[in-house]
């Protein structure tokens, strides 16, 4: 395990569409796998919603089935950036992940359980939203499959960790994370959850995903389906 950089010096990813792109660069190696796995080829999963994008591109350019892999991450009340966990869905399956050490943070500084009980309320019904909107038809079987779990970046890998343990739970073959930036230490972390892991450039520091792209601006629901959409002709 490990992950797969550019070369230095980094450039930014001009949007979501060029971060796919060059990630399909550097897995073009997957092509061949669609070719000789004939009707079941590695499936590519992006996390909604900005992971979708990326995923599509990639999808696209490898030979590639896309799905969808519904995630929601779990933000602290009042810093809705930072998060202390995060719940995934995908056919019919549910896996609800927690940092512990941002909890005990949390805990200490006075927030209260029922505060971030609401939280995690308010994105459950968020993430069956999305499910309905998103999920139909867009959620094969994964056993015993190939899977590319797709994201637009990480930061705490929060949703990339309920992506992978409900992969697991789903009896996925190949776990293989593949991201545009992280950073180093949570793509460290992530490998070790993972089978294989490949972050384009994976950060010494990063506060924020948008820091490694030019524009990085919010995907709209019409955005995934159209993505979604498209993958499927």
């Amino acid at each position: 395990m490990g992950h797969s950089t550019e070369p230095r010096p980094w450039l930014p990813f001009g949007d979501r569409h060029d971060a796919g792109t060059r990630l399909a660069l550097k897995l073009h190696h997957l092509r061949a796998q669609s070719q000789a796995n004939g009707a079941n080829p590695p499936l590519v999963l992006g996390l909604t919603r900005g992971g979708v994008p990326i995923a599509a591109e990639l999808a696209a350019s490898l030979g590639l089935p896309l799905g969808v892999l519904v995630a929601r991450k779990l933000g602290v009340p009042g810093s809705p950036e930072v998060a202390f966990g995060a719940v995934a869905t995908y056919g019919g399956f549910t896996h609800l992940t927690h940092l512990p050490f941002v909890l005990d943070h949390l805990r200490r500084d006075g927030y209260t359980i029922a505060e971030l009980d609401a939280v995690e309320a308010a994105e459950r019904r968020e993430l069956a939203r999305q499910q309905v909107l998103f999920g139909h038809e867009r959620q094969p079987s994964v056993a015993g499959r190939t899977i590319l779990l797709v994201d637009d970046g990480l930061a705490t890998g929060a949703t990339m960790r309920a992506a992978i343990s409900l992969m697991r739970e789903v009896s996925a073959g190949v776990v293989h994370v593949c991201v545009p930036a992280a950073p180093a230490g949570t793509c460290r972390e992530l490998a070790a959850l993972a089978d294989e892991m490949t972050c384009l450039q994976p950060w010494p520091a990063m506060h924020a995903v948008s820091e490694a792209y030019l524009r990085f601006d919010q995907v709209s629901d019409e955005q995934v389906l159209a993505c979604i959409g498209a993958g499927g002709r």
